[in-house]
């Protein structure tokens, strides 16, 4: 009988170092720009949002950056995290394809989120902070902050992007749990959230409308930092323990992937996942296909341009070359929350850019009823956001089967979805419906850009 199979690296094996992946790129990324003057910025800019320990990070192209101690003791409780091959799910789909996720659920917040979380909370702490202000969508990066917070000592706000505060009751019941404050975004909290609701009063929020509220918090106390869940380079290095225990479990599986696959919304787990196998393949390695799966309704990378703009709405943030759907723009309210923002994370736009990753985009129906046959042969329930990347590996083993070949493909399962029941009670009505985006607003939104010369 057909079983699932895990690969566990013991305890001792947390990687002691975090990978970026500036250090091998062909051409550098473009640089983050001032708002005001369109030059590049410095670490003095981002000050009054991060520690500087952060920011150093972010600029960085050192390839190996030392993970400390504190933080790796943390990490324990749950690291390294499982890598599984879905025999299961192989034999349902009768693919001769072998099938690996890496299972980033077991986190005591219930997704991959944690492993940035509790990095930007030490930094902080060593800085002398007494507050993080944050955004989230559904509510995992707001609930991994708030985690972070109470192992360190920090009073968290969490700016809930208001559809997703509706609809997601026991994520918000997690935050305050952790002891969090959480308030639906926009809300009456901000200068910024109060210019919103005063024209549009049941305004459902969006990822950029709640980071702005959160920076807002953040840039008038000195005693508050910002921090981010995806998107910055920072968060995307904290990302790539993910990737860097695979590949050392992949060598114990005795194979390597040919398809490398994670969902986007901002792109810290699939960078997580794969900017070490890309880096491995830029320093002589083999290399994988690179496959970033979005939704329909919010596809930055498959319907995108690729430009400088705002990472919030209310233009309150510097401004980064990434793939985007324009600031003001706000997706329906699909349940894949943590993917419904306008950008996507420049160092992902970038490789796209360069060629080195491919993309793709799904409607949410289609990636519940491939959530639901993972259930079903594999005995957990994907996170909404995650469904997406089980979507893409399930057509990738159908592929393998129509062509005869026996491809390995690994893909990141970045949480589980038992807060999110209701989407899957939605599905098994026939209530799920597949939400399309305005395409009025879209050509709205691009066309109101920032105006930035090209260089030289």
């Amino acid at each position: 009988m057909s079983q699932t199979i895990k690969y566990l690296l013991p305890e001792d094996r947390i990687p002691r170092h975090w990978y970026n992946i500036q250090a091998d790129l062909p051409r550098p990324a473009p640089p983050v720009l001032h708002p005001g003057t369109l030059q590049p910025i410095g670490p003095a800019d981002l000050a009054p949002l991060f520690p500087m320990a952060l920011i150093m990070q972010e600029v960085s192209t050192e390839r190996e950056i030392e993970i400390p101690e504190p933080v790796r003791e943390i990490y324990r409780v749950w690291r390294p995290s499982p890598l599984i091959r879905a025999r299961r799910l192989e034999q349902v789909l009768g693919t001769p394809a072998k099938i690996f996720y890496k299972y980033e659920g077991v986190s005591p917040a219930g997704s991959h989120k944690p492993n940035t979380a509790i990095a930007q909370a030490f930094y902080n702490k060593e800085e002398g902070i007494k507050r993080l202000s944050t955004e989230t969508g559904a509510g995992q990066w707001g609930s991994s902050l708030a985690f972070a917070g109470a192992l360190f000592g920090l009073d968290v706000t969490v700016f809930q992007v208001r559809v997703s505060y509706d609809q997601k009751p026991y994520r918000r019941a997690l935050m305050e749990t952790y002891g969090a404050r959480c308030l639906p975004s926009p809300s009456p909290e901000t200068a910024y959230g109060r210019s919103v609701l005063e024209t549009h009063p049941d305004h459902p929020g969006s990822l950029g409308i709640a980071i702005s509220e959160a920076v807002e918090i953040a840039a008038t106390r000195d005693d508050t930092k910002y921090a981010l869940g995806s998107v910055l380079n920072h968060v995307l290095l904290h990302q790539s323990i993910i990737g860097i225990e695979a590949m050392e479990q992949m060598e114990m599986a005795g194979t390597w992937p040919d398809v490398v696959i994670g969902c986007t919304g901002g792109g810290s787990n699939f960078a997580g996942l794969a900017f070490p196998f890309i880096g491995h393949g830029l320093r002589g390695g083999p290399k994988p296909r690179m496959l970033a799966v979005e939704p329909s309704a919010c596809p930055s990378l498959t319907r995108g341009k690729y430009a400088y703009d705002f990472g919030d709405t209310g233009h309150l943030t510097p401004l980064t070359k990434m793939h985007t759907l324009g600031s003001t723009f706000t997706p329906p309210g699909f349940h894949a929350g943590g993917l419904r923002y306008h950008g996507m994370a420049p160092l992902v736009s970038h490789l796209a850019e360069l060629g080195l990753i491919d993309a793709v985009a799904y409607e949410q129906s289609e990636c519940f009823a491939a959530g639901v046959l993972f259930a079903r042969a594999e005995g957990i329930i994907p996170a909404p956001e995650a469904n997406h990347a089980v979507k893409a590996a399930v057509e990738e083993a159908l592929r393998c089967k129509r062509e005869g070949k026996a491809e390995t493909i690994l893909f990141n399962l970045s949480g589980h979805g038992h807060f999110d029941m209701q989407a899957y009670a939605d599905y098994s009505a026939g209530k799920l419906l597949d939400l399309q985006y305005d395409e009025k607003e879209l050509a709205m939104a691009l066309s109101g850009l920032p105006s930035v010369p090209a260089p030289g």
